[in-house]
């Protein structure tokens, strides 16, 4: 294994422990805060690790630093050759992310058995990670003094949202003069469901006293939030090997979220037709330009952007391959004709040098 690989692997593990540690602590203070913010800490070393291990690279081409977290998921659910993820992982991992980052830069009043599944998800990915990527057990690398988070989860987030929501309802009852707890508990509910409808942005004041409004009127949780509803808790396993996973209702699709969009997460379950995202043929792309089909595929091609899941897809429909870039691809295009140093001459003169075109 690399020795970059291995150090950050070590560094993912060490903030684990002590993640399950502040879990357990049997006081509260500052519990919930630094176990979000180690655990979310465990997550990126460990993706970037992994990333390495299988071949990638974790700093963009000149970049000073490290790509973020956002970057190390996308490139783990969707580059073909290092890809270990999957959509509903994803989610799970993002949705720690978006509560540490509410912990740590506002306030998060988050009931104790939802923390206790968002915090078994992740120890749950987490194991998933180290066994996939890495061929190793997880409880090979604990000390054996390391307690498990729960050998008896609450596996119903459907019972869960009701019964939060329920609490509310109560919280917010004429006379009772407990609004502000009403908000602080739905923040974290909110979190969540904006998580798993891909939003990174935390809720305003503004957007939890209209879902507050909106439980006083007796809507349904499930329309409330929509998002959750959409999936369910799975479990397997017991004590330290519990196994904990957000899987997706049938007939609800995950899609992944294009890159660059404001306040957006790597995923989120709406529904899209994957032709509408990618939406232009080879010839339809170069339609967009005043070069000739071959100089306009120099530039894909010299440029890897191909290799790059927001522009470019393959469509297998029978035996016929269909090639297929989307508007991104053009943004991709124009930027680098806009580089000062671009010359239409001397990437083709250098695409056909490497046999490119």
């Amino acid at each position: 294994m690399l020795k970059e690989a291995k150090l950050l692997k070590t560094k993912a593990t060490n903030s684990l422990i002590l993640g399950i540690q502040h879990f357990n602590n049997p006081f509260d203070l500052g519990r919930v805060e630094a176990t979000l913010i180690l655990i979310d800490h465990a997550f990126e070393m460990l993706l970037k690790s992994a990333i390495l291990y299988k071949g990638g690279s974790i700093r963009d081409k000149r970049a000073p630093q490290t790509i973020g977290f956002d970057a190390c998921l996308r490139i783990a659910l969707s580059d073909g050759k290092i890809k270990f993820l999957d959509e509903e992982d994803v989610i799970a991992i993002q949705t720690i992310n978006t509560l540490r980052d509410a912990a740590q830069h506002h306030l998060l009043d988050i009931s104790e058995q939802h923390f206790y599944i968002q915090a078994q998800l992740a120890l749950s990915m987490f194991r998933k990670i180290h066994k996939n990527v890495f061929s190793e057990e997880l409880y090979n690398v604990l000390p054996k003094r390391v307690i498990p988070l729960s050998t008896l989860p609450p596996v119903d987030i459907n019972l869960l949202y009701e019964n939060e929501v329920s609490e509310i309802k109560t919280l917010l009852k004429p006379g009772k003069r407990k609004s502000t707890e009403a908000i602080a508990k739905l923040r974290s509910l909110a979190i969540t469901e904006s998580a798993i409808q891909g939003s990174k942005v935390q809720p305003t004041n503004g957007q939890l006293k209209k879902l507050a409004a909106t439980i006083k009127e007796n809507k349904e949780w499930i329309d409330i939030f929509p998002g959750v509803a959409s999936i369910k808790l799975t479990a397997k396993g017991y004590g330290q090997s519990i196994d904990l996973r957000f899987t997706q209702k049938e007939g609800i699709p995950i899609h992944v979220v294009p890159e660059g969009t404001p306040g957006a997460t790597v995923v989120g379950v709406k529904k899209i037709n994957t032709l509408d995202f990618y939406n232009l043929s080879s010839k339809k792309l170069v339609e967009k330009f005043n070069l000739t089909e071959p100089k306009v595929r120099a530039i894909i091609k010299l440029h890897n952007i191909q290799k790059d899941v927001e522009c470019y897809k393959e469509f297998t429909m029978g035996k016929v391959i269909f090639k297929r870039y989307s508007q991104k691809a053009i943004d991709k295009i124009n930027e680098i004709m806009k580089q000062k140093d671009f010359s239409i001459e001397k990437t083709w003169n250098e695409a056909r040098k490497k046999k490119l075109v």
